[in-house]
């Protein structure tokens, strides 16, 4: 199975599922920031990482983070440029597919989702001052 089978599949999964903290987010923001390349639009990575971000360092849902997004496309801007790691975390798209549905899986989607952003260490901080202030977009969201 390549990657965006095992991409695909896991779109199914999470959009099947309607949950309401649409965790169909992260798996959207993990497999755009862990498959980046030149060719990436500077808007595709940002959002990715700030979808990262948002998820695991101020516990926003997938559904927030999907607000927070449609939040910010909303204005003009000029998105940063993220140098993209050579190495793009240990888990894959393939590896969560792989593990038994429901909590496991979802639990999985979260260590992937960890595991890329920690691949990003060194855009950390330009995400963070890009969104310096995560809680009050969550208040307009």
């Amino acid at each position: 199975m390549s990657e965006n089978d095992a991409y695909e599949e896991l779109c199914a999964y999470t959009l099947i599922l309607g949950d309401p903290a649409f965790i169909h987010q992260h798996v959207v923001d993990a497999f755009a920031a862990q498959n980046a390349d030149e060719r990436t639009k500077p808007i595709k990575l940002a959002f990715a990482l700030i979808g990262l971000y948002l998820h695991l360092e101020k516990q926003f849902s997938g559904r927030e983070v999907q607000r927070a997004h449609q939040f910010l496309a909303a204005k003009k801007r000029s998105w940063p440029l993220f140098p993209l790691p050579q190495d793009r975390g240990a888990l894959r798209a393939k590896d969560v597919i792989a593990t038994e549905p429901g909590p496991r899986r979802d639990a999985a989607i979260h260590q992937w989702c960890a595991s890329v952003w920690n691949a990003y260490h060194t855009s950390h901080e330009l995400v963070k001052d890009f969104i310096p202030n995560a809680e009050i977009l969550k208040t307009k969201i």
